[in-house]
């Protein structure tokens, strides 16, 4: 049994069928973990979807996953970029939109003390912590009662508030947590957020360093996607960056949870 975390597929069907292959995936007996982001952008969002819940793959939620789900259930439109059409107009929309509005934020595994969320972990939370904070945001996603889950989409977009307080209610909690799980690239250390900043480590702002440059009381490792730019490179083996830029013409990336081989295919 292997278990594979892979980086973002934004919609690059093709790519996420070669790199199974390769890797000789067997989901009677493999297990897949996908790091957030499987969709928009690549030229068919629908097929990774459908397959990534063939194969009962473990996943956590990026922020173009909440994008196509705040645009299917609320007042969000679809962007000049997305290429999310195919999707809304799949007969099987309904079914592949409530299975990906119940996934997380966070996937952890105490076995081998590791986390994977879509940007990472910010170093103000300790993992039970960060957790927790993930349990609230799910418990709204998966609410029976769907103006609860409508509300959180239509209120969901935004840079404030920049840094976690205890005290933060309602919608600007689950917005800064969401955006700490999804987006978070660079951050100061007092935990604030820099949500405008998307380049390479070498163009943080003033005063804000990436995330992982942090230090962190926890020894977990950290598996992560999001950010293309690093190209899979944090200069720290607690830190596994696996968002290669396939999308963008780089690379799928997988990661062999147990042994931290990488495996990677080109588009």
């Amino acid at each position: 049994m292997a278990i594979y975390a892979v980086g973002d597929l934004q919609g690059c069907f093709a790519s996420f069928r070669k790199l199974l292959r390769k890797l000789d995936f067997n989901s009677k007996k493999d297990e897949l973990w996908l790091a957030g982001d499987l969709v928009n952008r690549g030229p068919d969002s629908l097929g990774c979807l459908r397959l990534a819940k063939q194969l009962n793959s473990k996943i956590v939620l990026g922020n173009h996953d909440l994008h196509l789900l705040a645009c299917y259930y609320s007042k969000h439109s679809l962007k000049k970029k997305d290429t999310l059409d195919k999707v809304f107009l799949a007969e099987d929309a309904p079914e592949l939109m409530d299975w990906l509005r119940k996934q997380s934020l966070l996937q952890v595994d105490t076995e081998r003390d590791l986390v994977m969320s879509h940007a990472g972990l910010p170093h103000i939370w300790s993992v039970p912590q960060a957790q927790s904070y993930a349990e609230e945001v799910q418990s709204v996603l998966t609410c029976d009662n769907a103006e609860v889950y409508t509300t959180y989409f239509d209120e969901m977009y935004g840079n404030q508030p920049s840094v976690w307080t205890d005290g933060l209610k309602g919608q600007d909690r689950l917005r800064v947590i969401t955006n700490y799980f999804t987006r978070m690239r660079f951050i100061d250390k007092k935990g604030v957020l820099d949500l405008t900043a998307k380049e390479g480590v070498d163009r943080a702002p003033h005063g804000f360093k990436p995330w992982f440059a942090h230090s962190c009381e926890h020894d977990s490792t950290v598996v992560f996607g999001h950010w293309a730019a690093i190209e899979g490179f944090t200069g720290n083996a607690q830190f596994q960056a696996i968002d290669t830029g396939c999308v963008w013409g780089g690379h799928l990336t997988a990661l062999n949870l147990d042994t931290y081989e990488r495996v990677s295919v080109r588009p």
